[in-house]
C-alpha cells in the first residue's frame, strides 16, 4: 500500500494518529525524489492548479464531514472515505504530472494529523489524572472546537489571530472566571444541546465556532426565549426590523423565528459576515457593531480610515455598553477554546439530536419531573425549551406531538415518563393547583340540645322526628350522602378572568394549548390573553 494510503486510513482513525507518524514522513520523503521541472508550459501549469483545487475542495468536504459525524448524521462517515479518497487520487496524479509538488499535496495531510495529534498530546495528560478519556482517548470534557479547530487554519489559531488579547479581555477573562463563572458554565451547557442546529451554519459561513459561544454566552447564557428590554430576543438576541432583514419573524403560525436556534444562528452568520466584509475584517469592531450599531460602527470606521476598535479615537465613540461588550465576547470565545489552561472544566454534554414523539398528553414541565436528573446536573428542562421554543414550557402538548430532544432524553422518556409511579407523579404536579390547598368555611350552626339519650349522650332535637339518619354511637345527626355530581358539559366559549394565562384555560378544559392558540389567532410563543376576552374553547373536552 503506497505511504499517502496508509497516512489517509490513519486521518480516518483518531486512536492510530501517533502511529501514522513513520508512514507520514515515509510519504514525504518518497514524494521529495519525484522530479520537478524548472519551467512549466501553460498546460502543465492549468493541470497542477486543477489538483491544487481538488486537493482544497476535498480537503473542504473531509471538515465538513466531520462536523456531520459528531452530529450523529449517518451520511458523514461516507462523505468522509470518499473525500480522502479524492485526496488519494490527487496525489496519485500529482506524482504522475509534471511540475507537481507532492509534498504541496500532502500538506492537507499533514494538516489533519498534526492537529488530532496535538489535540491528544495536549490533553491526554490532565485526563488520565482526572480519569476522563473517551473512546478516542480524548478528553470528555475539552469543547468539539478545541479539537477540531486546527481544521481552521494550519495551526489552529484563526480566532486567536483575529482578535487583539489585551489588558481589556483579560479583564473580561476574570470575571467570566469569577462572578459570572455560572452564567458561564451554564452557556456552555446550553450550547452544547444546540450545537448540532447552530455550528453548521458558522462552520457553512467560514466563521470561527468560538465566536458563536461568545455571543451566545454574552447575549443569553444559551436561553432562546430571552427578550430585552428594547425588544432584542432570540439566543443571539435580534431586534426586529434587523432580525427581519435577514429573514427572522413571524412564520405565518405566529412564531417569532427570532427564538429559533438554528435560523438565529444563520442570520447571525450572514450579518456578521457582512460586517467583516464592511469592517476590515475585524471582529472587534464588527462585534461593536453587533451591540452598537452597524451604521454608527461603519461611521466611526469610515471616519478614522479603517483604525483598530481599540484605538483610543475609534474605542471612544462607542457607548459605554459597546465598549465592555466587545471583550467580553472576546473573552468567552477564548475561554471556550483554552479551558484547560484557566482551569475550567466543563462537563461533557449528549447533544445528540433525536426526535421524541409523546405517547400521552404532556407538557415540558411534565416531561422534566418524569426525565430526572441522570446525566444533566440542571436536568432537562432548559434543554427541552430550547430545542423547541414554539412550545411554553406549561403548554399541554397532545399525544403524537414530536418534539426535538436528545438520544438520552429519548431513553428516558421511555423509561420514566410513559407508565409507573414516577409517571404519576409527575403528571400530578403539574396538574396541582395552589389555590385548592385554601380551605373556605362559613359561620358554624350549632343544633337545639332536647334533652339525654339512653347512653347519657345530648340528644338533638327533630333528629327521630324529621326522620334524619343518626349515628348509633352518638345519635347526632350522620353526614349525608354524597349525591355523584353531574358532569357538565364543555362550554364553547371562556371569558378570561383577571390571573388566567391560556394555559391555565387548557388545563381547567382538557385543551390542546397549541390547537386553542391556533383556534383563537393567538401568537407563539406567549400566547397572550386579556381579562374580559372571551376565547373559543375549540378541541376542548371533559
Amino acid at each position: 500500500m503506497p505511504a499517502y494510503s496508509r497516512l489517509a486510513r490513519a486521518v480516518r482513525a483518531p486512536a492510530g494518529l501517533r502511529a501514522a507518524v513513520a508512514p507520514l514522513a515515509a510519504a514525504l520523503a518518497l514524494c521529495s525524489l519525484s522530479p520537478q521541472a524548472a519551467a512549466l508550459s501553460k498546460r502543465d501549469q492549468a493541470a497542477v492548479d486543477a489538483l491544487t483545487q481538488r486537493m482544497q475542495s476535498a480537503e473542504t468536504r473531509y471538515q465538513s464531514a466531520l462536523v456531520k459525524i459528531r452530529n450523529a448524521d449517518p451520511t458523514g462517515r461516507q462523505d468522509s472515505d470518499a473525500a480522502l479518497e479524492d485526496m488519494e487520487d490527487v496525489i496519485a496524479a500529482c506524482l504522475k504530472q509534471k511540475g507537481c509538488a507532492p509534498t504541496t499535496m500532502l500538506a492537507g495531510y499533514k494538516r489533519l494529523l498534526k492537529a488530532n495529534a496535538d489535540s491528544v498530546a495536549n490533553t491526554d495528560e490532565d485526563a488520565e489524572d482526572a480519569g476522563q478519556l473517551d473512546s478516542d482517548g480524548l478528553a470528555a470534557d475539552v469543547p468539539e472546537a478545541a479539537r477540531a479547530a486546527a481544521l481552521l487554519s494550519d495551526d489552529g489559531q484563526r480566532f486567536v489571530k483575529m482578535v487583539q488579547y489585551n489588558p481589556a479581555v483579560q479583564a473580561g477573562i476574570r470575571r467570566w472566571l469569577t462572578d459570572l463563572r455560572g452564567p458561564l458554565m451554564q452557556s456552555y451547557d446550553n450550547y452544547q444541546y444546540m450545537r448540532g442546529m447552530m455550528w453548521p451554519e458558522f462552520q457553512r459561513a467560514g466563521l470561527p465556532e468560538a465566536l458563536l459561544f461568545g455571543i451566545i454566552a454574552k447575549e443569553s447564557n444559551g436561553r432562546v426565549h430571552s427578550t430585552s428590554r428594547v425588544g432584542a430576543a432570540g439566543p443571539l438576541q435580534f431586534m426586529f426590523a434587523t432580525g427581519k432583514r435577514f429573514g427572522l419573524g413571524d412564520d405565518g403560525s405566529g412564531f417569532d423565528t427570532r427564538y429559533d436556534p438554528k435560523q438565529s444562528a444563520q442570520a447571525a452568520a450572514e450579518y456578521l459576515n457582512e460586517r467583516l466584509g464592511q469592517l476590515n475584517n475585524s471582529i472587534e469592531m464588527s462585534l461593536a457593531a453587533y451591540n452598537g450599531g452597524e451604521g454608527r460602527a461603519l461611521r466611526i470606521n469610515n471616519a478614522s480610515g479603517g483604525r483598530n476598535f481599540w484605538d483610543e479615537s475609534v474605542y471612544n465613540q462607542f457607548p459605554a455598553e459597546t465598549r465592555d461588550y466587545v471583550p467580553m465576547v472576546v473573552a468567552a470565545a477564548w475561554l471556550f477554546l483554552h479551558p484547560r489552561e484557566y482551569g475550567l472544566n466543563f462537563a461533557k454534554v449528549d447533544g445528540k439530536l433525536a426526535q421524541l414523539r409523546l405517547s400521552k398528553p404532556s407538557s415540558i414541565y411534565e416531561l422534566t419531573i418524569c426525565m430526572g436528573g441522570a446525566g444533566s446536573r440542571d436536568g432537562y428542562m432548559r434543554a427541552l425549551r430550547n430545542l423547541n421554543p414554539r412550545y411554553q414550557a406549561d403548554s399541554y402538548l397532545s399525544a403524537g406531538t414530536t418534539l426535538n430532544a436528545t438520544t438520552r432524553m429519548v431513553s428516558l422518556y421511555n423509561r420514566w415518563c410513559t407508565q409507573g409511579k414516577r409517571a404519576e407523579l409527575a403528571r400530578t404536579l403539574v396538574a396541582s393547583d395552589a389555590s385548592s390547598a385554601i380551605v373556605r368555611t362559613g359561620p358554624l350552626t350549632v343544633l337545639p340540645v332536647q334533652g339525654a339519650g339512653e347512653d347519657g349522650t345530648a340528644a338533638y332535637a327533630g333528629t327521630s322526628a324529621a326522620g334524619v339518619p343518626t349515628t348509633v354511637a352518638t345519635g347526632r345527626p350522620a353526614p349525608a350522602p354524597k349525591a355523584e355530581p353531574k358532569k357538565k358539559a364543555t362550554p364553547k366559549d371562556y371569558k378570561i378572568q383577571r390571573g388566567d394565562t391560556l394555559t391555565d384555560v387548557a388545563k381547567k378544559f382538557s385543551c390542546d394549548t397549541r390547537a386553542l392558540a391556533k383556534a383563537n389567532g393567538l401568537k407563539a410563543p406567549r400566547y397572550a390573553v386579556k381579562p374580559g376576552q372571551r376565547i373559543k374553547l375549540s378541541g376542548c373536552g371533559d
